[in-house]
């Protein structure tokens, strides 16, 4: 809990604390002094001698009790817990017309006075104020202490929540990156104008007012932005978009101008907007309209056109939902220049892991080219993600340094998951044995696949039984229709295996049949890769950068519906037949593997390519080799961690 946490509990206890001695002492005693009685009730007390004075008003009496001698309050072992006299209770009563009142009055000997009747409004006004009273102090001092970016309270809901840091306090520059690539080409020239506007307003060229930095989850579009701060040397602005938005209309707007108001104080400097898709998103075809969100769009949309391209403010916008933004917001003279942060090359991808291992003790066998060469598609969170868990498991094995059977653990880990420790039933064993040759065995020898891994059938905290780990050697940007199909076939292999072995699929087999489906459906929809529909893409728009399941469109027919659904359905069952039709030439190999698997739990490519051999005595399809193999005899997770599983292989 923080000072300011502390101070909020301090002040809502203190709030009721006042609440409870306000209505127990004040309010309360009040309310009871004046109880109203009925008009009989009066006259009756008035006869008996009880009433000490009474107070005439248009419309109401009030009066005043004669006080008893003495308090009676119950006796406690002999003690009398209170003696002190009572105060005049005080009545009130509605005046009805009564033309012997004033007789009865000096009957009874009782004083009696005129009041005017402005006292009822003092009354009235008691009445809502003093009940209001205690919330009115809650409501002060619980919100007297909610805060906005730069002070205040809840009248400063208005003002900008970004975190002000100078350059030199981001602590990154572009030496602390790796893999970014042409992005910090890009920014180095906005960094330049920065530093030097004179040479640039020379040649009367303009620096660009927005920049956005596009890509997927992970590529390191904050820390870019934060680097390019760092290299400038100004003050760094930093809020997210979701910042701006609240459940009251017109804060968003307000923050707004309250940000540009404080950058251009500080110009020279750079306004970074993360996640700005939470406030960027298109006005057109939205079913309900959302007034906030509007309002501080077209307020960003307004400042960003509003001061000079020359005055020194350049504001960033980081997301990786580009095609969800406004057109209006990502027009030249907003966010003039869009920045690619791709995911990383296989160079870019070596200066990573240079950097995220430079702290750690690595152990000679490591080669930082191989791991870097087998991540292809990881990001540079992956790969500090990879670098940090290879670290705890030569921690968790005791060793001096970390070593390259760590860094295969970590890739493992954070591709499959965490080994369980609960053994497979020898049934099930046997089951999950085939099902993973299976797919080893098709990615071995079909064309146009990567090479096999390691094959284990342990348990992983994902749900998985086991995992068929395959490599890619090289990154890839083109994949043909070939090469498509055969990965169809590996996905469906564990499932053909299955069949062929005990003439019955099994629920292991869904998620291949999920993803191999999915593929299927995207060659039909998206990539035109069918003969009776042709080159027409009957998917929607898919996310960019965020992975998701594509969508047939809402205006296509049911006759088209029903043929997309019919090649779905054949590429699939042809995916199978082909990946039946190689376990069946190979079953010798497939009986085999399949045992050595079950005495192992774990093996490698290299064994299954020398079970090939010796079983056909004939050298497998030339894949290209696996730049990272397992030693021999490499531990499993739990042997890493000091625990024994497993049979020794």
């Amino acid at each position: 809990m923080n000072k300011g946490q502390k101070f909020s509990t301090w002040y809502f206890l203190i709030a009721l604390l006042l609440a409870w001695l306000f209505a127990d002492y004040i309010y309360k005693p009040y309310m009871e002094s004046r109880s109203e009685v009925p008009y009989s009730d009066f006259l009756a007390e008035l006869e008996s001698g009880a009433i000490a004075e009474v107070n005439l008003m248009d419309s109401r009496i009030t009066y005043a009790l004669k006080p008893t001698s003495v308090d009676k309050r119950p006796i406690v072992g002999g003690i009398i817990l209170s003696n002190k006299p009572q105060s005049p209770a005080v009545k009130s009563v509605v005046r009805i017309p009564d033309p012997f009142l004033v007789e009865r009055l000096l009957s009874a000997d009782v004083a009696f006075s005129g009041i005017a009747e402005k006292s009822d409004l003092l009354d009235m006004l008691m009445g809502v104020l003093l009940p209001l009273l205690p919330l009115l102090i809650i409501w002060y001092l619980i919100f007297r202490n909610m805060r906005g970016g730069s002070g205040g309270g809840i009248f400063n809901f208005g003002r900008s929540r970004a975190r002000e840091l100078q350059g030199e306090m981001t602590g990154v520059h572009f030496k602390d990156l790796g893999g970014v690539g042409e992005a910090e080409v890009e920014l180095r020239e906005i960094i330049d104008f920065l530093k030097e506007p004179e040479r640039y307003n020379k040649f009367g060229a303009k620096l660009p007012k927005g920049v956005l930095l596009v890509g997927p989850p992970g590529t390191g579009k904050t820390l870019l932005a934060k680097a390019a701060a760092g290299e400038a040397g100004v003050p760094f602005f930093f809020i997210t978009g979701s910042s701006f938005v609240e459940m009251f209309v017109g804060v968003g707007a307000a923050r707004v101008r309250d940000l540009f108001e404080q950058a251009k104080k500080k110009a020279p400097c750079i306004i970074f907007v993360d996640e700005i898709d939470a406030i960027g998103q298109s006005r057109a075809h939205t079913i309900s309209s959302n007034s906030e969100q509007e309002n501080t769009l077209n307020q960003l949309l307004a400042e960003m056109d509003g001061f000079n391209t020359n005055s020194g403010v350049v504001i960033m916008g980081a997301t990786n939902r580009p095609e969800i933004l406004d057109q209006a917001l990502l027009r030249p003279g907003r966010f003039d220049r869009q920045i690619q942060v791709v995911l990383p090359t296989e160079e870019g991808r070596l200066e990573i892991l240079k950097i995220h291992t430079a702290s750690l003790p690595l152990d000679d066998s490591v080669d930082l080219k191989a791991i870097a060469k087998v991540t292809p598609g990881f990001s540079g969170a992956d790969l500090a993600n990879i670098a940090n868990e290879a670290a705890l498991l030569a921690v968790r094995r005791k060793a001096e340094k970390v070593s390259t059977t760590d860094f295969d653990l970590a890739i493992e880990r954070v591709v499959a998951g965490l080994q369980r420790k609960t053994p497979l039933t020898p049934e099930v064993r046997r089951k999950v044995a085939y099902h993973e040759t299976g797919h080893a065995l098709v990615a071995c020898f079909l064309p146009g696949t990567d090479p096999v891994h390691k094959v284990s059938i342990i348990p992983t905290a994902k749900g998985a039984l086991g995992y068929t780990m395959q490599r890619s050697t090289e990154d890839q940007y083109l994949v043909g229709e070939t090469e498509l199909k055969s990965r169809m076939a590996v996905m469906l292999a564990g499932r053909a295996a299955e069949l062929l072995v005990f003439s019955e699929p099994s629920t292991g087999a869904s998620n291949d049949l999920e993803r191999a489906t999915e593929t299927a459906r995207r060659m039909v929809t998206e990539f035109g890769m069918s003969a009776r529909l042709g080159p027409v893409r009957y998917a929607m728009p898919a996310m960019t950068y965020l992975s998701g399941a594509s969508e047939n469109r809402d205006d296509l027919g049911s006759d088209i519906m029903d043929l997309i659904d019919e090649e779905i359905r054949a590429l699939v069952s042809e995916a199978q037949e082909s990946a039946k039709g190689v376990l069946e030439e190979h079953e010798a190999v497939l009986h085999e593997v399949a045992r050595v698997l079950q005495e192992c739990e774990a093996i490698t490519g290299s064994d299954i390519q020398d079970i090939i051999r010796r079983v056909e005595g004939v050298d497998p399809p030339d894949h290209n080799p696996d730049p990272l193999p397992i030693p021999e005899a490499a531990p499993t997770e739990q042997e890493a961690q000091g625990e024994p599983h497993g049979a020794s292989c």
